[in-house]
């Protein structure tokens, strides 16, 4: 669900916080700030007119199998068409495919107003998202004309084919196989499961990216190759012709996204072709893992913003018990705790967005910046905002979501309600694409090394000097805030600088703990950015951000001391003696 007001806090974090009319027309010169209100509007009337009211009903119907074929919830397909048609998929993609070449930053904004109205719906082209840039990256020039402009145009969609039975997160223990055919294709062989949109009918066809086997690879992940395996083999004129040996064989039943058909997908000598060189599948398979994970921190954001309109809505209307100040029965958003409960709702899920739009506009900035240098710092903030985007927002997400349940009270755990949906479908962002405790060992261990571990330091040396700017500044509520911010800084510094040193066990213990602070500290720094961008142009905006950036101060930064002890916690508490107390 989204609302007038979201798009209006979706602009706001775009103009003032990541300040994306900054971006170079020389790298998107059909892009200017002019461009994101217009943009931001259209893809709102989708959203309200569109997808949203399919959300609710989609979860009660569910796509379903027959015969091998998977078919979507009612109205999906009539509304995929119009996402289609209105170009929605093509905005970050190359113009020589038939993209619009705009920036990265845009195309997620507008993701996570289709996130928020109907998550389930979102997951088809959040794949397809995935695919397309692996192959602009790993793809043969054949395979690029092929395949990019059918999905970039939305014509056909993409997935990402890597879990099997025996291997989850290990993706080393994959047994798919790839043997080689005398055409220069290959035979695909095996079963995947938990792939979300492996099979459908809203498009003629569907491009999976797959994760194999050759014969003679090396065990473990230093011999995975990936393959594109389309549903129906192009034919001559690049159309969708004959039906390849790849088959949906059951849908998975689950908590939430019932509308999201997660299928079990079964590959028996389909063919397939090689993308990139042998064994190096993992580097293109976390080209798309890469992509996925912020657009799944998107959509943890998205959950908690639908979670904080619908539950806003219900206390405004809501009428029960005294309030100071009002006659008779009050509303319950009157009521303290619950003005601080969606308090909590509304300023994560700004700060959420604020962390989730700076890691794209890095990414955008990495390819598009301006000289070497800065496109090297771009990309270094980008790999490590990634797996805060991912865990932070998607926890943030799922604490929204009970929040929601929560002020609905009994209302909010009836299935009928949009609430407890939410919380169904919000619970699986912390674990696809890379669980969350995976994106921490991420942060804890490569991010922390990056640059010859001085990625990490220079980034915070960055916030400090914004913290001394807002303390420097003439606005009462920032210069409040940088007290509670440069603790959180210095508690961040501290730790940093402890991690580097600790043994690995140790540190990865303490790191989602760590993951934790980091998120914190960030998304109150970029809020408070915001802020004072947005005095300086006399945006409206200006106090909202402020107010909210300081409520996080004075409650998620509060208690940063007690988080950097907990990062610390597993120094006392050897391996050996965590073993015994699990028994």
């Amino acid at each position: 669900m989204i609302t007038p007001r979201t798009i209006d806090d979706i602009s706001s974090i775009l103009t003032q916080v990541t300040q994306i009319g900054d971006m170079s027309a020389e790298a998107f010169p059909d892009f200017d700030a002019d461009l994101v209100a217009p943009v931001l509007e259209e893809a709102g009337k989708l959203c309200m007119d569109v997808l949203a009211p399919l959300n609710q009903p989609g979860d009660k119907t569910g796509a379903r199998l027959e015969n091998g074929q998977v078919y979507s919830a009612p109205g999906f397909k009539d509304a995929y068409k119009a996402f289609q048609e209105g170009g929605w998929m093509g905005m970050p993609f190359p113009e020589a495919f038939g993209g619009q070449g705009l920036p990265r930053t845009l195309a997620v904004a507008v993701m996570e107003m289709v996130q928020a109205s109907n998550m389930s719906f979102s997951l088809c082209p959040m794949l397809s998202f995935g695919a397309i840039e692996a192959l602009l990256e790993h793809g043969s020039d054949e395979q690029k004309a092929l395949y990019l402009p059918k999905l970039i145009s939305g014509e056909w969609t993409g997935t990402m084919n890597l879990t099997e039975p025996q291997a989850g997160s290990d993706v080393g223990a994959l047994k798919t196989k790839a043997v080689p055919n005398d055409d220069g294709s290959f035979a695909i062989s095996g079963q995947k499961i938990y792939i979300t949109w492996g099979d459908h009918d809203l498009t003629d066809n569907i491009v999976h990216l797959v994760l194999a086997r050759l014969p003679d690879a090396p065990s473990g992940s230093r011999g995975i190759s990936l393959f594109l395996c389309p549903k129906y083999l192009p034919d001559a004129n690049g159309e969708a012709g004959e039906r390849n040996g790849v088959t949906c064989i059951g849908l998975e039943h689950k908590l939430g996204i019932h509308a999201s058909p997660t299928c079990v997908m079964e590959y028996d000598g389909a063919k397939g072709w090689l993308i990139g060189e042998p064994n190096k599948g993992l580097a293109a398979m976390f080209t798309m893992m890469n992509s996925a994970r912020l657009q799944v921190g998107i959509q943890g954001l998205a959950q908690s913003e639908a979670a904080y309109r619908v539950a806003r809505d219900f206390a405004a209307e809501r009428k029960q018990g005294r309030a100071e100040g009002v006659e008779g029965s009050a509303p319950i958003i009157n009521h303290p705790d619950v003005q601080h409960m969606l308090l909590q709702m509304r300023a994560r899920t700004m700060a959420a967005r604020a962390i989730c739009y700076e890691c794209a506009k890095s990414s955008d900035m990495s390819v598009a910046g301006g000289d070497d240098a800065d496109r090297k710092l771009a990309k270094e903030v980008e790999e490590i905002l990634t797996p805060i985007a991912k865990s932070w927002s998607t926890d943030v997400g799922v604490l929204s979501a009970s929040l929601g349940v929560q002020i609905h009270g009994g209302m909010g755990f009836m299935g009928e309600t949009l609430a407890s949906q939410l919380y169904r479908d919000a619970r699986i962002a912390p674990i696809y694409e890379g669980t969350n405790g995976i994106q921490a060992i991420d942060l804890a261990t490569r991010k922390l090394g990056l640059s010859g571990g001085e990625a990490i330091p220079r980034l915070l040396e960055s916030f400090d000097a914004k913290c001394s700017e807002f303390e420097a500044s003439g606005d009462a509520d920032l210069k409040r805030l940088a007290v509670h911010l440069a603790a959180g800084i210095k508690a961040l510094q501290d730790v940093t600088s402890w991690m580097k040193e600790t043994d690995m066990d140790t540190r990865l213990f303490g790191a989602t703990a760590y993951q934790e602070m980091f998120g914190r500290v960030a998304g109150v720094t970029y809020l408070a950015r915001g802020a004072m961008s947005a005095k300086d142009v006399g945006s409206n905006s200006a106090a909202d951000l402020a107010g909210l950036a300081l409520f996080l101060a004075e409650t998620d930064l509060g208690d940063i001391a007690g988080w950097a002890v907990r990062v610390r916690s597993g120094e006392a508490m050897g391996r050996q003696k965590r073993m015994d107390l699990l028994s």
